[in-house]
């Protein structure tokens, strides 16, 4: 019995060997580039994800890889909104932001979730240091335009959605301290205007501005769903902005998966190497899709 038990601890332990080895290349290939990964979904709400979610980030680091992390948190804000009595309103799905909608956003982001996602990753063993967009002038917005068109008239109209902002400029200097000096930003998606205001931002957009601002290597973000699906279910592995704007127009890729990938095309065209679209509810799916051959999601390159 020892001998066969000898003989399989043997096995498991050349396994794991097996992987570190499949890794080899990519830990030599991005040691010293930076990752922006956009942290939201399923994982949010599930300690053990989390977990994981904490301890790939600190790996990443510990391997050489600079890791940045956005997060969002749409609906701890809905959540927080309803404690405290304060009516949506939504147009076209967007929530209209309005001053109290604004203070709670900025509470429930910098405040809450921003601070809890640093507890993970201290608890993993890293340096994390938190930030919002308004640290160190690292993003100024812009408040967002929008358009409705009325379904009878189909006249289009200006939709004023309040204190909903976008990226406008990035300024990486703040990130580039706090990773000279051994940390992970965490960063919520708030920013000032130069009107003075604040904005509450899309994660997924501030993700993909910070991505391409600092010429990361990946941008990573992870969703609910395994990625883009082919109109039979199945997973396209690899695309780019032409075959986005034909898979669009076929109406295989709609919904929520649209702004993403438009995030995911903006920020390769302005100096992020590759995005990637991967499921974050399957356990380490961030390291299966950079650190094995086969991935995990959809990556998008120009």
């Amino acid at each position: 019995m020892t001998d066969i038990a000898d003989t399989m601890a043997d096995a498991a332990g050349l396994s794991k060997v097996e992987v570190l080895i499949e890794a080899l290349p990519y830990f030599q290939r991005y040691a010293g580039r930076t990752f922006v990964v956009k942290y939201g979904g399923h994982a949010m709400g599930n300690k053990q994800a989390a977990r994981d979610f904490a301890e790939d980030i600190v790996l990443l680091k510990a391997v050489g890889i600079n890791p940045v992390v956005v997060h969002g948190g749409g609906p701890q804000i809905g959540d927080m909104l309803s404690r405290l009595g304060v009516e949506s309103t939504f147009v076209d799905g967007l929530r209209v932001t309005d001053e109290a909608t604004a203070k709670v956003a900025e509470m429930v982001l910098s405040g809450g979730i921003n601070k809890e996602l640093v507890g993970w990753l201290s608890n993993a063993g890293g340096k994390a240091l938190g930030l919002s967009g308004k640290d160190g002038g690292l993003v100024t917005a812009r408040k967002v335009e929008r358009t409705a068109r009325d379904p009878e008239s189909l006249i289009e109209s200006v939709v004023d959605l309040g204190f909903v902002g976008e990226p406008a400029h990035v300024d990486t200097s703040v990130i580039d301290t706090a990773v000279a000096a051994g940390m992970i930003p965490v960063i919520a998606p708030i920013a000032g205007g130069e009107d003075g205001a604040t904005y509450n931002i899309n994660a997924d957009t501030m993700a993909g501005a910070v991505a391409a601002a600092l010429g990361a290597a990946r941008l990573f973000l992870l969703t609910d769903v395994a990625g883009v699906l082919d109109g039979n279910g199945n997973l396209l592995s690899d695309l780019n902005p032409r075959d986005i704007a034909k898979l669009r127009e076929e109406g295989v890729i709609k919904g929520g998966m649209v702004p993403k990938l438009e995030t995911c095309v903006s920020a390769v065209e302005s100096g992020c190497e590759a995005a990637v679209v991967l499921d974050g509810r399957i356990p380490h799916a961030m390291l299966l899709e950079f650190f094995t051959a086969r991935g995990a999601g959809t990556l998008v390159r120009a």
